[in-house]
């Protein structure tokens, strides 16, 4: 167990970035098509491909998700991605033709590094290094979608965690977040998600008796980039789910962002979840086995989420915020 999605039989990650424009791409490439939904909360989503995902549409599984940088620009990571897998055999077969289903979204990371591209933005190419570079290991915190991620008050980043349910399900989760509220509490360096932390994989302070009276009306990033948030995620399980099961799947994890960010689905950001099982386990849950899964979900988010501010780095440049480490350092 590597405390990473990829705990979840039957699924790889890759990630590229570009240091100049401050952006990058995380790919989720399933082994084999895998069954997948999405549930959208926050208010100003950007997204790719999502209405397949519903549960009334007719295509079932897809090949690979996306979650970028770059705003509406990072959307066209997807088609990197998909020139890739159409390179090696993959995708949804159309006659003689086969086209890789893709969905993906993006998270609002432009302010450092706007402009900096010229005439061709870097994302479809991104896309394409990402897959290509697809692994059962990934680095964490501020790398591909992560990149240029930021809070109100920290750097923002890439995590991830995961866990294995009573009945023995592989559950994990993968998160970019750019929110536009905190994950720490008040001027602590103890995470709103502290009471689902597992040893002490975001620093081990554990949870505030008592919350400052100060902290209860979190911060949020400023005036100047009201729209420049979003937290995107994905929960997968080695379960066989269909994308009705799945639709409550992403629901319920959504409940883990809830915990961990302070506010989370505003208006001003497209907080997003997306959930897919790979079904490489051969078990379909019942009921009460789809509630846990749902719940361990949420958990997983939750940490990853903590995972990623604590991971995160600083950008080298004038006005970055600072990174967790940078204020507070690397407790335990």
């Amino acid at each position: 167990m590597q405390n990473l999605i990829t705990d979840v039989p039957g699924l790889s990650v890759g990630h590229a970035q570009d240091t100049a424009v401050a952006s990058g791409v995380t790919v989720i490439v399933f082994d084999a098509p895998a069954a997948a939904s999405v549930a959208i909360h926050g208010g100003g989503p950007a997204v790719r491909d999502t209405a397949l995902l519903e549960p009334q549409a007719s295509v079932e599984t897809v090949d690979a998700i996306v979650l970028s940088g770059g705003s509406a620009f990072g959307l066209d990571a997807a088609g990197g991605v998909m020139a890739h897998l159409a390179g090696i055999g993959r995708g949804f077969q159309v006659g003689d033709v086969r086209v890789p289903i893709v969905p993906g979204a993006s998270v609002f990371d432009l302010a450092v590094g706007r402009g900096a591209w010229g005439p061709s933005p870097p994302w479809w190419e991104l896309g394409f290094q990402a897959a290509a570079s697809a692994a059962r290991s990934f680095a964490l915190g501020s790398v591909g979608g992560g990149t240029g991620a930021t809070v109100a008050n920290l750097k923002g980043g890439l995590g991830s965690a995961s866990a294995v349910t009573a009945a023995g399900f592989a559950v994990g989760a993968i998160v970019v977040v750019n929110a536009v509220g905190t994950v720490t509490i008040g001027d602590t360096g103890h995470f709103w998600a502290a009471a689902d932390e597992v040893g002490a994989e975001f620093g081990g302070l554990g949870a505030m008796v008592h919350v400052p009276e100060t902290a209860r009306s979190p911060a949020i990033k400023g005036d100047a980039h009201p729209r420049a948030n979003t937290t995107i995620a994905l929960v997968a399980t080695d379960a066989v789910m269909p994308k009705s099961a799945l639709k409550h799947t992403a629901v319920m994890a959504h409940d883990g962002m809830a915990r961990a960010i302070r506010p989370s689905h505003a208006p001003l950001d497209g907080d997003l979840v997306f959930a897919a099982a790979t079904g490489v386990s051969g078990r379909t849950p019942d009921l009460r086995q789809r509630a846990d899964i749902g719940h361990v979900a949420a958990q997983c988010l939750s940490r990853a989420i903590a995972r990623a501010v604590f991971e995160a780095t600083a950008l080298p440049y004038p006005q970055a915020l600072p990174s967790y480490q940078d204020r507070f350092g690397r407790k335990k």
